[in-house]
């Protein structure tokens, strides 16, 4: 079989994000197609969670962690792309270091050298809205591109806040779901009153200002090692060397961000730069909107037993996430859920990343995994599987 084709996509968007509301932006999508001569194209479209940008999470190169290769050498047609604020997209407002939380300019007193004065854009950044106005920009591209009729979307952590919506509101161009430690919360902020997606407030959202009131966080290579390594309680759970591996990667996909943060040997040591959003309209209610979701969409979750940050604090609120409650919250027959032992919310760059890549590949060919299209199982280390349900 040939090598699959690389192709990266700028596609041209006026934007729907208020800090560059209406302005020319682009949105990076990388494309490997390994398509069979002869055959019709058969998209996979992958999205990035909050923070990691896409390449890092789906097409890291380093030995076989590729999972957007590994998809397009079983002939699918991947795409990965970046939202605006993450990655190789347009990232607006997040250029000048003042727009950064207040409480972490302390990172960049060496580099780039010290940060004063107000913040010159204090709201978050992007939204629901222009979230979902950006998949469906490059849904609607890949399906004019290659002459398919749907999608399957592929989304890790924080893009089920964008995927799940979306399938839902163009439900006729999405085929499947498959969501890879999503984030969910059942009691998640609703959309204004009366509407089914609408906006719960007037957009800048700035209050309060110690949360919404700049429009980028920092993530420093310790806190993400150590955030990392809290949930790596398993024996040969990632290779050695793999922090460093995903950082570099991550500062490849950062300039600005690489030349910023703690001074190290005369250097600076990089930061990763996270988009501060505000998010409505996904939890308990809006998963069940029209029966669509587990019916017109078949719905695959998976995610890792060691994973601390989907499965949270009943009493914390807004912040209180479940796995468990979103398959529950499917209204459809068609969905499953698996959660792997020896995995935590980093299981892409895991030893179990294996298990995953080859879980989407059965799921993409007829929508079951291990000849199951329903039910939500438990699978250990030797992919002996125990009913949850």
């Amino acid at each position: 079989m040939a090598a699959p084709i690389l192709t990266d996509h700028a596609i041209p968007w006026t934007s729907t994000i208020p800090a560059n509301k209406n302005k020319p932006a682009t949105l990076f999508v990388r494309e490997r197609n390994g398509t069979n001569p002869g055959h019709p194209r058969r998209p996979v479209l992958m999205l990035h969670g909050r923070s990691v940008p896409a390449l890092v999470g789906f097409d890291l190169q380093h030995d076989d962690y590729g999972w957007a290769d590994f998809l397009a050498q079983a002939n699918y047609d991947v795409f990965v792309m970046d939202l605006q604020g993450s990655g190789r997209s347009t990232r607006p407002e997040m250029t000048d270091p003042r727009n950064v939380n207040p409480a972490q300019r302390f990172l960049l007193e060496t580099h780039p050298g010290g940060v004063t004065g107000p913040v010159p854009y204090p709201h978050q950044l992007d939204n629901s809205q222009s979230n979902w106005d950006e998949v469906h920009k490059v849904v609607t591209y890949i399906l004019n591109l290659t002459g398919a009729t749907s999608v399957d979307l592929i989304g890790w952590s924080a893009a089920a806040q964008q995927l799940g919506p979306y399938a839902i509101q163009h439900k006729e161009n999405v085929r499947s779901l498959l969501l890879l430690a999503p984030i969910f919360p059942p009691t998640g902020r609703p959309s204004a009153p009366g509407t089914r997606w609408d906006a719960p407030v007037p957009l800048p959202q700035s209050t309060p200002a110690a949360v919404f009131g700049f429009p980028m966080t920092l993530t420093t290579k310790s806190g993400f090692d150590n955030v990392w390594s809290r949930d790596v309680r398993c024996h040969k759970q990632r290779a050695d060397g793999m922090v460093e591996v995903v950082w570099k990667a991550m500062m490849e996909n950062d300039s600005i961000g690489a030349t910023w943060g703690p001074d190290v040997a005369g250097s600076p040591e990089g930061v990763m730069r996270v988009k501060n959003p505000f998010w409505w309209g996904w939890n308990t209610t809006t998963v069940a909107l029209d029966g669509i979701l587990g019916a017109d969409v078949p719905v695959l979750i998976v995610y890792g037993e060691l994973d601390t940050i989907v499965n949270t604090d009943p009493n914390l609120g807004l912040l209180h996430f479940s796995v468990p409650a979103l398959y529950d919250a499917v209204p459809g027959a068609h969905k499953l859920m698996f959660r792997l032992s020896c995995a935590s919310h980093q299981i892409v760059w895991e030893r179990r990343s294996k298990t995953v890549r080859r879980m989407s590949r059965q799921w993409l060919k007829d929508h079951s995994v291990y000849d199951l299209q329903k039910g939500s199982y438990h699978l250990d280390e030797d992919d002996v599987l125990t009913p949850l349900d």
